[in-house]
């Protein structure tokens, strides 16, 4: 036993000084990051970026990180936040969940360059599942004059709980990102990144953060470009329209009946064990929402978001910045799975389908706009096998693409001048057709895809090969120059779009400028919210429980 042991510590040995190292010193101490084993990157795996507040004050606001007297060496590629069971193709068996959870992890290239262009990406999942970790954003770096960040934050209940109390106020899991983004400002010139030029990415979920943070006072300056994929601040899973009703609604869910009082109900959040917290993924929901997310929070020390993105919007009191904006053709395929087991239920009550962030006089009115609604995507006929397309519509648009190009609007018309439109319709040959059809379509961020990195590359068509080399262009000019296209570029011109929502740029194997983006179904939308948009509601003011 003794030798075996013996063995494996020389073997060990050998292993960590063939390994190349790099120490950086920043506010916490001396961090110690690793050189990734297939390109000339270091990598500084899950460096703490703040404390998250356990026990019962674990849905308050971030604290300060840790510091350290010894070198820390950041190589732990493995920590998620709390949340339900797996996550898609992403096999969790290695992650392992912690309470505290907020860490980043740093690609760095190997250069001497200083000041260099930073990107950080948001993950997605709903606000209720991912880690920073599922985003590999290595060959955006091949250039040597780009360092990646991705970080994990609060999710599901943990993040999004909004009670309006000072131990539930809401939004700790937006506050997490703001304290990352804080982080990178004081810390990420000591990698030789440039804290003045920081572009925020995200897709799906984090596109959603995203555009909120471009909302938020709390994020200000603190960033200069954005590229929200496939998620917007309107959407109505991006922020609760009842964010207590939405609380107590859990709380019926797991047969908790104390739900009239304010303080049982905080009470009860705050001393649940952890698997009650994370027992449900609410990725079922026919409402198109996942329950718990970002919500508007009452005026307070440390507040997120104290008045909803539409009214920020039309004011347009925010910082503008340049943005890449956009979303793949067919979104909707997000929903595929469920069409066999909801296509009865859209026929049976079409009402199940909208989303809460629609308002009406009376349960008539409701089931009347349902079914123009219906109508509008599936005419007459009931839903069936060939609806399979009008379905997927459906839900590209009320999750993805209406809130998008609403915001767009208004981006625009309150004096944006560097909004970027596009859609993204690359399908390569092995794509699953939809189902009952013959058509292949872009599916929920499959620009996302095309610019991260796959596994192993090598193995995927050439025409992947190309779009994946286009899409990284085009994201690394923008990350450099606030324009997709810059001057000098042999990619085709593309102007930033007009109130009308035009032009944007169709991105395929050819990339064409187009018109308006998806006009008829784009204003059939605008004019249902503008007769029946309901405002987010904020927490009431409660005692102190």
């Amino acid at each position: 036993m003794k030798c075996i042991v013996c063995v494996f510590l020389f073997y060990l040995a050998v292993v960590m000084t063939t390994e190349e190292w790099r120490e950086v010193k920043i506010a916490q101490g001396t961090l110690r990051g690793r050189k990734h084993p297939e390109t000339d990157v270091f990598v500084f795996y899950g460096v703490p970026y703040a404390t998250t507040p356990v026990g019962v004050n674990k849905f308050k606001a971030p604290l300060p990180p840790p510091q350290w007297s010894e070198p820390y060496d950041a190589i732990d590629e493995n920590i998620a936040c709390p949340q339900h069971g797996l996550l898609g193709e992403y096999n969790y068996q290695s992650f392992r969940i912690e309470e505290d959870c907020l860490i980043a992890n740093i690609y760095v290239p190997e250069t001497d360059k200083k000041n260099l262009s930073v990107v950080v990406y948001v993950h997605g999942g709903g606000f209720v599942l991912g880690f920073g970790n599922m985003i590999k954003p290595l060959h955006l770096l091949e250039k040597k004059d780009i360092i990646a960040v991705t970080f994990n934050y609060r999710l599901g209940i943990h993040g999004f709980l909004c009670l309006g109390t000072e131990d539930a106020p809401g939004n700790a899991g937006m506050k997490d990102q703001v304290a990352l983004l804080k982080w990178v400002h004081q810390n990420i010139a000591s990698f030789g990144g440039n804290p003045d030029d920081v572009t925020l990415v995200g897709n799906s979920a984090g596109s959603a953060s995203v555009d909120l943070l471009m909302l938020s006072k709390a994020a200000e300056g603190l960033f200069h470009r954005a590229v929200p994929e496939s998620g917007g601040n309107l959407a109505a899973f991006t922020i609760q329209s009842d964010p207590v009703e939405n609380a107590k609604s859990f709380l019926r869910q797991v047969n908790y009946t104390k739900v009239d009082n304010i303080c049982d109900i905080e009470e009860f959040y705050k001393t649940a064990p952890l698997e009650l917290l994370i027992s449900d993924a609410f990725f079922e929901r026919t409402d198109s929402t996942f329950l718990f997310s970002p919500c508007v929070e009452r005026d307070t020390e440390g507040a997120f978001l104290t008045e909803a993105p539409l009214s920020i919007l039309k004011k347009g009191n925010y910082k503008k910045l340049p943005l890449l904006y956009g979303f793949a053709n067919m979104e909707g395929l997000f929903r595929i799975d469920f069409f066999d087991s909801w296509k009865n239920k859209m026929n049976e009550n079409f009402s199940d389908f909208l989303t809460p962030d629609l308002k009406f006089q009376s349960e008539s009115e409701r089931k009347q706009v349902a079914n123009e609604i219906k109508k509008f995507y599936f005419g007459e006929k009931p839903v069936d096998n060939d609806s399979t397309i009008a379905f997927v519509n459906y839900f590209s648009d009320v999750l993805f693409t209406h809130p998008i190009l609403w915001a767009a609007k208004y981006y625009v018309e309150g004096g944006n001048k560097e909004v970027y439109l596009y859609e993204y319709s690359f399908v390569d040959e092995d794509s699953p057709l939809v189902p009952h059809t013959h058509l292949r379509g872009a599916s929920h961020c499959a620009q996302t895809a095309a610019v991260v990195d796959d596994e192993d590359e090598s193995k995927l068509s050439q025409k992947y090969q190309d779009m994946k080399k286009t899409m990284r262009e085009i994201w690394y000019n923008f990350i450099k120059t606030g324009k997709p296209v810059p001057e000098g570029s042999l990619l085709p011109a593309w102007p930033a779009a007009g109130p009308d929502r035009s032009p944007y740029m169709k991105l395929n194997e050819t990339l064409e400028l187009g018109g308006i983006l998806l006009e008829e179904r784009t204003r059939f939308w605008d004019d249902i919210y503008e007769k029946y948009y309901r405002e987010p509601e904020v927490p009431p003011a409660s005692p102190k429980c």
